[in-house]
């Protein structure tokens, strides 16, 4: 039986993820490019949508601590956001005193406008792969994903910051 090199497929792992994020951020530069968006728009836009998707709403200051900015930058940025339709607040319904960042329906157009078609080139590309694979490919997305969180946890604990 052929013997893995788990350390070599770590790496590999590794090696990908860090291909995965350049190819990633290239494409924000270019989606905020086309969209007349700073790449912090873009970021912060991207957070709003994931935090949103997996069904935890961002306040503005949980946005200002993922992003990494100042209370005046974020409160500069969300109003331009919601000033030019991609953000929209809401009531949080379990807490009225706050207010939650969601993606507007002209920011989800706009999105799926310009990432439909990257769902096209994703679905052709794995359209050879089986499902055991994929299911497999998201347990090592998901793992990794929690590997990240934890590591930013600890740098968090360190610089007293906290992770996104």
């Amino acid at each position: 039986m052929h013997e893995v090199d788990r350390t070599a497929l770590e790496a590999s792992i590794a090696a990908d993820v860090r291909a995965l994020t350049a190819e990633s951020d290239q494409l924000g530069h270019t989606f905020a490019a086309r969209h007349a968006m700073t790449a912090n728009d873009f970021r912060a836009l991207l957070h709003v949508m994931v935090a949103e998707t997996a069904g935890e709403p961002l306040t503005a200051g949980e946005l200002r601590k993922r992003m990494g900015v100042s209370a005046a930058a974020i409160t500069y940025l969300v109003e331009r956001m919601i000033g030019s339709g991609h953000l929209r607040r809401d009531v949080d319904p379990a807490d009225r005193r706050k207010v939650k960042l969601r993606v507007s329906g002209h920011g989800m157009d706009v999105a799926r406008g310009f990432f439909t078609p990257l769902a096209g080139h994703v679905r052709a590309g794995l359209a050879d792969l089986p499902d055991a694979d994929l299911a497999t490919a998201h347990r090592v997305f998901t793992a990794v994903g929690d590997a990240m969180r934890a590591f930013l946890g600890e740098l968090a604990g360190e610089l007293d910051v906290r992770p996104g």
